[in-house]
């Protein structure tokens, strides 16, 4: 979050900003199945101190340069992309590592209270903390992340135990690794289902997204909302995903695995396709709060899921092949939002996206709960073996 706003004093080239984004994302492209690989090789815990160990260090050469003069766009080009590098590996081995850290019944309790934690950071104290620090200055919004992460170094100390799978122990090739677990997702229907539904949400959403500020924002805009306006609206989305959190284990016992998932689908579309059918930023707001509780205990279930029916050896590449296509098909929902709505206007990108996220229940013919069981009872079964 502070990155661009010291990137400005550098420069005030839009593109050039922006491209700070693409930088920290690009490794998920194009490292994500390694990383997958590397965390189903290695200690993960290991994995996940050296990541951060590389996040703290490389931010505090960072520092040591723009304190010494010697700071530039550039710099922090290769910081954002050093430290999504990092990023990438570090979030694939915590997904892969909780099933070796907690029993299997607890799974949906340590995902929910992970969303908590990430979205209150994230959305909550992150974004206000960064304008806060880079007013302060410079040193002290590039120093905050180095003790942040040396924190987190130092909180990952108290995991006791070796987390290796047995795979760690064969000796196979890099490549030949990643091979198997896109072969695993490829066979496996619950989990390459729950992958194709992701991603084509993902895009609907990501289109959305993409223009949504063009629709909402200035008195040329449909809503006529201020910056401040439109800010309090998607706040809604980071509120319904934290109240989200804290109810997604009770609403998947009580409504069952398959209920769950269709829930945040369907509201999660829902929310998506609002804007195409009112200009209220109150009913708008209403339901990006909806959708966001929806889609909050849709992920933790599917999530639970995939950690369920993967085999522990698989586990890293399998959330990484997972992740690529979720993250991959961002980029390429943000383009197809803009050509949209250049060529049907603004509303017409909400009208067909809204639609298009809806129809991933179709997904849901093969995510039944019989289907479901019947994997988890396998994976369970290859796991004793």
């Amino acid at each position: 979050m502070a990155l661009p706003l010291v990137a400005i004093q550098y420069t005030r080239s839009p593109a050039l900003i922006a491209g700070l984004t693409f930088a920290f994302t690009l490794p998920w492209l194009l490292l994500a199945l390694t990383a997958g690989a590397v965390a189903d090789r290695v200690d993960r815990r290991v994995l996940m101190l050296g990541a951060n160990a590389v996040r703290a260090g490389l931010v505090a050469v960072l520092l040591v340069a723009l304190l010494a003069g010697g700071g530039s766009i550039w710099l922090l080009y290769a910081a954002a992309l050093l430290a999504g590098t990092a990023e990438t590996f570090y979030d694939t081995a915590s997904q892969a590592i909780l099933p070796q850290i907690v029993r299997r019944d607890q799974l949906e309790r340590a995902n929910s209270l992970l969303y908590a934690a990430e979205m209150t950071a994230f959305e909550f104290i992150g974004p206000p903390l960064a304008g806060f620090l880079v007013a302060a200055g410079v040193g002290i919004a590039i120093g905050a992340p180095v003790g942040l992460w040396a924190g987190a170094l130092a909180l990952l100390l108290l995991v006791r135990g070796t987390f290796k799978t047995r795979a760690a122990t064969t000796r196979t090739t890099l490549r030949g690794d990643v091979a198997e677990g896109l072969r695993y997702l490829a066979r496996n229907r619950p989990l390459r289902t729950i992958t194709v539904m992701t991603g084509v949400f993902n895009l609907a959403s990501s289109a959305a997204q993409a223009v949504l500020v063009l629709y909402a924002v200035g008195q040329a805009s449909a809503m006529r909302l201020t910056q401040q306006q439109y800010g309090w609206m998607l706040s809604a989305v980071a509120a319904g995903c934290l109240a989200g959190s804290f109810v997604a284990e009770r609403a998947e016992k009580a409504l069952g695995r398959a209920r769950a998932i269709a829930l945040g689908y369907l509201f999660g579309g829902l929310s998506v396709g609002a804007p195409a059918v009112t200009t209220n930023a109150y009913l708008i707001g209403a339901a990006y709060f909806v959708g966001g509780v929806a889609l909050v205990i849709g992920n933790v279930t599917t999530l639970s899921l995939r950690q369920r029916i993967t085999p522990g050896r698989l586990l890293g590449r399998i959330n990484s092949c997972h992740r690529l296509v979720a993250y991959g098909t961002k980029p390429l929902g943000a383009l197809l939002g803009g050509l949209l709505a250049q060529t049907l206007g603004l509303r017409a990108v909400f009208a067909v996206m809204g639609p298009l996220a809806v129809l991933t229940l179709l997904g849901m013919r093969q995510l039944t709960d019989k289907a479901m069981d019947a994997a988890v009872a396998e994976t369970g079964h290859q796991d004793s073996q």
